[in-house]
């Protein structure tokens, strides 16, 4: 159960921080750190929810990451400014 826990609050951490930094300006949602951080953050935890067998936080947290891994494409794919 430790390993669960661990990986857990790392992703839970990284969720957390992503948030918090997006909240008091230090990361734009629009860069590609932001979903980029709720990607890893959100798979860590679907994994760790997996372990434990808790399927609401399984969905929860596989949703966030299949919706922060949209995002990503959706910013890699934009067109960008002629320099």
């Amino acid at each position: 159960m430790f390993g669960a826990d661990l990986i857990g609050a790392a992703g839970v951490a990284l969720l957390l921080g992503a948030f918090a930094a997006n909240l008091l300006g230090m990361v734009a949602k629009e860069s590609l750190a932001y979903p980029s951080t709720n990607f890893i953050g959100a798979l860590l935890a679907t994994y760790a929810s997996w372990l434990i067998a808790y399927m609401p936080f399984v969905i929860l947290e596989g949703v966030w990451a299949c919706v922060s891994l949209a995002a990503i494409f959706r910013i890699i794919s934009r067109p960008r400014p002629a320099q």
